[in-house]
């Protein structure tokens, strides 16, 4: 028998090769063959312990995988029960609920790792390198408890830590650009330069996944219709309009406001764009007002969608059938609060603006209505899902800046030589940019936030005097418009700048959620990552800790603790330059020397 692949049938002398893969035997070593469900001949059992763990995890949403590959192995919930979250911004102040706390989230995150190594993996953690995907202002706590369990509990040979920002750019294949992280706790703008993260010139703002959510969950609770299940199948059900009420408070629950905010919701072009146009088309009524009144007069939405949490148990017990009966235009409650009353000016604005449709879900129906048969309906207006997303991009607020001023204020602090190349080179990453529409939109809103501000008809108090000049914010970053492009953008529109349309759309097609894991995936091939932490030296830092027999050792500060062995770039020094400028201090006069 030859040892020659046998040719196909009917083509005879061709030269196609086989469809398997060829493979050569090495002396010693075992034959790398590829897997049926990975387009890859790199083994990861057992026998090859030379790729790296990557792991990220978020404060929702944990990814899992080797390194060398495209994509995570494992996306799971870190709580698959409730779909929440492990951390927040805030922790308890009390020393004794700080510590209950902080035991639970060591208990949540140990649970996740060895779901992660011993489900989604199926690998000894023992022999595996792990690169761990941190966010820059991750606290050092969680920081802490995530190196306590990879070290104490499952024994990690070591942990790489590695910016979140700089990988996500490292994934598109390049080493300089502003990253923008919208995940679900805050929204984060980081310029990088030359693999560098400029951490000072780090921008935050909390609109994000969770302000999304909680914004979508007040405009369903005030502006959705729910039809509660007919009583029994044999009687005539009275029609939808008399059966309609306002939605109850215990549908709304965090996977479903999830499962809608994933499936049914998109980002549109802004309005002020057309507004005259509109205007002519669909005429409003003479006493409804076509724009939402100013953030003077009454709530903005995300100053709503705060308060909406106090507002739901009130509005959730006011479930008269007769208040509602047309599904998408509900009658205005008699007793309404401000925040109630701009909702519904943007409400019926929206309502005019919006050609999407409403979508019915079949949904569980409270315990109190589960007496009926089948299950309730759950109608979903067109423009909420529409429009659900101008919170993120509505600014104006110290505090709370949208997404677009938060990439304007990072811009505004860098050196003026990076501004050309960072605009340019702009990145979005995240789980709230994968909603369709997002990236085109925040482009818009870069471009519209940058635009001169308008100056109000005033008269001067002192006809003597001129008026002051108005306050322009971003005149310096204003010659750079037509060079602002966005890597990932989809639908990139052509510019008079090169670099931008050098630049715009030409990202490799990877998700925003997953493109830091796919950063972290590439360093592990490249065996190269960020500060790297081996257990040897994590156990010496706990060694002081844990001698009892020298009580001196136990007082005094050991050299290197836990938290000073994890790299913190809070803590780093400034690069090495140019001394600081101190004033000399001036000889001491004679007459003060004698006095002395």
């Amino acid at each position: 028998m030859s040892a020659t692949p046998s040719t196909p049938r009917g083509k005879t002398g061709s030269t196609t090769p086989a469809a398997t893969p060829t493979t050569t035997r090495v002396a010693g070593s075992h034959v790398l063959q590829s897997s049926p469900h990975y387009t890859t001949t790199r083994r990861h059992s057992l026998y090859g312990t030379e790729d790296r763990v990557v792991i990220d995890p978020g404060s929702r949403i944990w990814k899992v995988g080797f390194s060398g590959e495209g994509k995570p192995r494992d996306v799971f919930y870190a709580d698959p029960t409730t779909s929440e979250s492990l951390w927040n911004w805030s922790r308890a102040t009390d020393p004794v609920a700080r510590a209950e706390q902080d035991k639970l989230l060591e208990i949540n995150i140990e649970r996740c790792m060895r779901s992660a190594f011993h489900e989604s993996l199926l690998t000894e953690p023992k022999s595996r390198k792990v690169i761990l995907v941190e966010h820059p202002l991750l606290p050092l706590y969680i920081k802490d408890t995530l190196a306590r369990v990879l070290f104490g509990n499952l024994q990690v040979p070591s942990i790489s830590f590695a910016s979140s920002h700089l990988l996500s750019l490292l994934s598109v294949g390049r080493i300089t650009g502003l990253v923008v992280d919208c995940g679900h706790l805050e929204s984060t703008a980081l310029p990088i330069f030359a693999a560098r993260p400029l951490f000072p010139h780090l921008r935050t703002t909390p609109l994000a996944g969770s302000r999304l959510t909680s914004h979508l969950r007040a405009l369903l609770l005030l502006f959705g219709t729910y039809i509660p299940p007919p009583s029994s199948l044999s009687a005539v059900s009275p029609p939808l309009s008399s059966r309609s009420t306002r939605v109850p408070q215990e549908i709304l629950t965090d996977a479903l406001v999830e499962d809608i905010k994933t499936r049914c919701c998109f980002v549109s072009s802004a309005l002020e764009m057309n507004n005259d146009a509109m205007r002519s088309s669909s005429p409003a009524p003479a006493s409804e007002p076509d724009l939402p009144p100013s953030s003077d007069s009454a709530m903005s939405e995300s100053e709503f969608s705060r308060a909406s949490e106090g507002m739901e148990s009130i509005e959730s017990s006011q479930q008269a059938s007769s208040e509602f009966s047309i599904v998408s235009h509900p009658q205005q409650p008699s007793a309404s609060s401000s925040g109630e009353n701009h909702l519904q000016v943007l409400a019926n604005m929206y309502m005019r603006h919006s050609n999407a449709t409403d979508i019915q879900l079949r949904v569980t129906p409270p315990i109190s209505q589960q007496m009926g048969t089948g299950r309730g309906t759950l109608i979903i207006p067109g423009w909420i899902r529409e429009r659900a997303a101008e919170v993120l991009f509505e600014g104006g607020d110290v505090d709370e800046s949208s997404v677009a001023e938060v990439i304007l204020e990072a811009l505004l602090k860098v050196p003026v030589d990076l501004r050309k190349t960072l605009v340019s080179s702009i990145l979005v990453t995240g789980g709230t940019p994968m909603l369709p529409g997002f990236i085109p939109r925040l482009h818009t809103e870069l471009l519209h936030a940058i635009e001169p501000p308008a100056t109000p008809p005033h008269h001067p108090s002192r006809p003597d005097r001129p008026l002051p000049p108005t306050y322009d914010r971003y005149a310096p970053l204003r010659p750079l418009v037509p060079h602002f492009a966005v890597l990932n953008n989809p639908s990139p529109e052509p510019s008079s700048s090169v670099r931008a349309n050098a630049n715009a759309g030409k990202a490799p097609a990877f998700s925003p959620a997953s493109m830091a894991w796919v950063g972290g995936s590439l360093a592990g091939s490249l065996k190269t990552g960020g500060v790297e932490v081996p257990r040897e030296k994590w156990d010496e830092a706990f060694a002081p800790q844990n001698d009892d027999d020298d009580m001196i050792t136990s007082t005094v500060p050991s050299e290197h603790t836990p938290r000073s062995i994890l790299p913190d770039w809070t803590r780093t020094p400034l690069p090495v330059g140019a001394p600081p400028a101190v004033a000399p201090r001036p000889p001491p006069s004679p007459q003060t020397a004698v006095g002395a």
